[in-house]
Parts: structure tokens; C-alpha cells; sequence
């Protein structure tokens, strides 16, 4: 199919992905001039900054996908028409899914601490961690009402609130690590623990000014009203998890094997871990756009189930991967343009900047394939085989933990081998999502719901 058949689902992709697009890219540059600040004061945050989100993020994102179950029937009911069961299962990821956000509350407030020591973190950096975990730790309770707020956008196809969200949390953020990371207009300078005061209530204000946008306004299609709400079932909260665990079980194995990972990395040296961070960091950039595609890929893939429009299906994974291509090739280009200025940005250290070029390289190289696995996999996704997903992520996880083991503990590879795992395991996994897809893109013949 050329691009030409493709261009009637331009503006349908991007007007749920492009203001996605604007709120993550304001979110990663918060995140970006958090750790620039940081970076100012001592490199070794770094390395503290990594063992903090890693985990964290793991825990986080196991309940933003668990939502995409939900998101996934959603989608398919608004195509098949079928619009009161669509108000059956967002009003139940409404109710239901906040008992997570109090579960995650729990566990890093008062188990912070041994997740650190279990993952080897050194212990010049484990009081900085759990005292930033503890301050972060009332943000989990919102978590799961910010979920449910992604999931009515999105599938109403009216994104634009959350790139008013995020320069007000972002905006809020910047300000308040000058001021407490700093310490200016008298209040003392608190390094990281100002960071994570100001990034807490910046989360805070974002979130609740998501929530008073999904309750004031009125016309947001999947939006159930507080009677659907209150009266939603707990079956069919679980029906939607039932679809949704396998995704959150696939990110949380991405997530994890990013976690050994770094505990490999932290049986190298100190600043091994802090090399990867600021790598991901730059990654991350143009993931988040890649990634924004891919939810308004699975969005208008899910209404194609729905309406069993195999042209639909087709055009729009491939305009989501052309998209994704140029992006990707871009990052590719300013990674082989400017590799140190990126990289000085975070380190002082010349040796260290110099000796982190290359894995800027390796990163750049790398995109294309995980571009794939993020557009083809929510493809699959919209399809409705979500365990598909998690079956490859499964062998993915076993093969980066086990080609990185062995890349460092038997060849002495040291971060490089870290590197070659994580690529070879993206490359892999894409040619595998790729068979996938091809064989179910015939949706005249194959399609159905499940």
C-alpha cells in the first residue's frame, strides 16, 4: 500500500498522538532540567537518579497498563457502536483500579529500602534513594485517576488536556527544582531531596488539574457519568484487567529486565549505571514521540476491529511506522553529529564523556528497531492479542538478561555488552512482531473480536 492510500489517517493518528506527543516532550524536559540541575551540583546523581526510576517506573507502569485492557474494549465498543458497554468498562476502571494506587503508596513508603539493597545499589546511595521514594510516594495514590484520565482522552480521541497538564506540571516542576535544588528567594538548597519535593507537587497539581477537566467538561464521549461510576461492576473491572495483564505483565518483564540490567551494570562501577541513565535519558526524547504514535496506533487499530475495516488496520500501522522511521533517523543523525555535547550535558568528566560516546551510537542504531516493536505491538494490541505481546516479551527478557550476563561475566565486555544485548534484543523481538503482524493484517479473513 503506498503512503498516498495511507494519507486519510493522518489527521485521525495525529490528533490523538500529537497532543500526547506535546505533554510527554514537556514531561522529558522537565525531567531533563531536573537532572541537569543535578548534574551541576554532583555527577554521582546520576547514578542515584537511575536506581530510583528505574524501579520505580516498573511499579508505575504495571498500573498505567493494566488500564490498556479497559482502553482496548473501550475502543472496539465505540467502533462496533455499542456505546453502553463502553460506559460499562470505563466506569469500572474508574471505581476499581484505584485500590493499586494505595497498594503502591504502601510499598515504596515502607519497603523502599530493601528494594535498593536487593538490587545492589551501593550504599553511598541508598539513603538518597529511599529518602527521594518517601517524599514521591503520595503521587502513587493519584496514580490509577491519572490512568483513567489517559484512557476517556484517548479514546475519545480528544487529547489535547493533557498538553495543558503537562506545561502546568512541567512549568511548576522547573520552577520549584530552581528554587529547592538551589536554594533561592531563602529557601536552603536541598540538592536531591529539593527535587523530589518539587517534582511531588508539581505531579500533584498536573493530576488534579486532569481530574477537574475529565469532571467539568461534559462532552467527553467515554466519560461515564458518576451514577455509571458507582454502579459499575467489579467483573467487569477484572474482565478488563483479564486483557490488560497481559500488557501490564509484558511492560513490567521490559521493565524488570531493564532493573537486572542495571544491577549488572552496578557490579561494573559506581558510574556504570549513571552512563546508561543519561544514554535512556536522550533515548527517551524520541520514544515518548514513537510511543505516542503507537497510542494512537492501537486507538484507531482497535476501532478498525470494531468496524472490521482491514484497510484502516493496515494503513495506519503503516503510516505509524513512517512516522516513527524519520524520527528515528533523526535521533540517529544528532547521535553521530553532536554524540559529546548530549552526552556533557549531564557529565563533567571528559574521560567519561568521551569513553560514552559510542553507546550514543549504539542507542541511535537501535531506535528503528524498537520503533517497530512499539508500533507493531500496538497493532497487535488493538487487534486484541494481548498475550501475543507478552509471550515475546517473555523470551525477550530471558534472552537480554542472559546475552548481557554473558557479555559481562564471561567476555569482560563491561557497559558495551550491556549494550549489544539490548540491541540484539530489540532487533529480535521486532522480526518476531513483524511475523505476527503480517500474519494477521488480512482482517477481511482473520479478523475477530476476542
Amino acid at each position: 500500500m503506498s503512503l498516498n492510500g495511507r494519507k486519510s489517517y493522518v489527521g485521525p493518528l495525529l490528533k490523538i498522538a500529537l497532543p500526547i506527543m506535546i505533554s510527554n516532550i514537556i514531561s522529558q524536559i522537565q525531567m531533563l532540567i531536573d537532572r541537569l540541575f543535578l548534574a551541576r551540583l554532583d555527577d554521582i546523581y546520576m547514578s542515584a537518579l537511575s536506581n530510583i526510576s528505574t524501579p520505580l517506573w516498573t511499579s508505575m507502569s504495571f498500573v498505567f497498563s493494566l488500564s490498556i485492557g479497559a482502553s482496548i474494549i473501550i475502543s472496539q465498543s465505540i467502533g462496533a457502536g455499542d456505546k453502553n458497554k463502553a460506559a460499562e468498562y470505563a466506569g469500572a476502571l474508574w471505581k476499581w483500579h484505584n485500590i493499586l494506587g494505595v497498594i503502591l503508596f504502601a510499598l515504596w513508603f515502607f519497603c523502599g529500602e530493601y528494594i535498593f539493597k536487593a538490587m545492589g545499589v551501593d550504599n553511598s546511595l541508598i539513603s538518597m534513594c529511599v529518602t527521594y521514594t518517601k517524599i514521591y510516594a503520595p503521587v502513587l495514590i493519584l496514580l490509577p485517576l491519572g490512568s483513567a484520565c489517559m484512557v476517556t482522552f484517548q479514546t475519545s480521541n480528544f487529547t489535547m488536556p493533557l498538553v495543558f497538564q503537562g506545561i502546568i506540571r512541567s512549568g511548576l516542576n522547573v520552577l520549584l527544582d530552581w528554587i529547592m535544588i538551589f536554594g533561592k528567594f531563602g529557601c536552603p538548597a536541598m540538592g536531591l531531596k529539593g527535587a523530589a519535593i518539587a517534582t511531588t507537587i508539581a505531579e500533584v497539581a498536573g493530576g488534579l488539574a486532569l481530574l477537574v477537566v475529565c469532571i467539568a467538561k461534559k462532552d467527553i464521549e467515554t466519560m461515564p457519568r458518576f451514577s455509571q461510576i458507582m454502579k459499575a461492576k467489579f467483573s467487569s473491572y477484572i474482565i478488563g484487567c483479564k486483557l490488560g495483564i497481559f500488557t501490564a505483565l509484558e511492560d513490567f518483564l521490559w521493565n524488570a529486565g531493564n532493573l537486572v540490567i542495571i544491577i549488572i551494570l552496578n557490579s561494573i562501577d559506581v558510574m556504570a549505571a549513571g552512563i546508561y541513565s543519561v544514554v535512556f535519558t536522550v533515548e527517551i526524547l524520541a520514544v515518548v514521540l514513537i510511543g505516542s504514535l503507537g497510542n494512537g496506533d492501537m486507538t484507531l487499530t482497535g476501532e478498525a476491529v470494531g468496524k472490521k475495516d482491514s484497510y484502516q488496520y493496515r494503513s495506519v500501522t503503516g503510516l505509524a511506522y513512517f512516522i516513527s522511521a524519520v524520527i528515528s533517523a533523526i535521533t540517529l543523525i544528532l547521535c553521530f553529529a553532536i554524540p559529546k555535547q548530549l552526552i556533557g550535558l549531564f557529565f563533567r568528566d571528559e574521560k567519561l564523556i568521551a569513553s560514552s560516546v559510542i553507546f550514543m551510537w549504539f542507542m541511535g542504531i537501535n531506535l528503528f528497531s524498537k520503533s517497530g516493536n512499539i508500533i507493531l505491538g500496538n497493532s497487535i494490541r488493538g487487534y486484541g492479542d494481548t498475550m501475543w505481546m507478552l509471550f515475546t516479551q517473555i523470551f525477550g527478557t530471558i534472552f537480554v538478561i542472559g546475552l548481557a550476563l554473558l557479555c559481562v561475566k564471561v567476555f569482560h565486555l563491561g557497559i558495551t555488552g550491556v549494550f549489544i544485548a539490548v540491541i540484539s534484543d530489540e532487533f529480535v523481538r521486532c522480526m518476531i512482531n513483524l511475523g505476527k503482524y503480517i500474519s494477521i493484517r488480512n482482517l477481511n479473513r482473520q479478523l475477530k473480536i476476542s
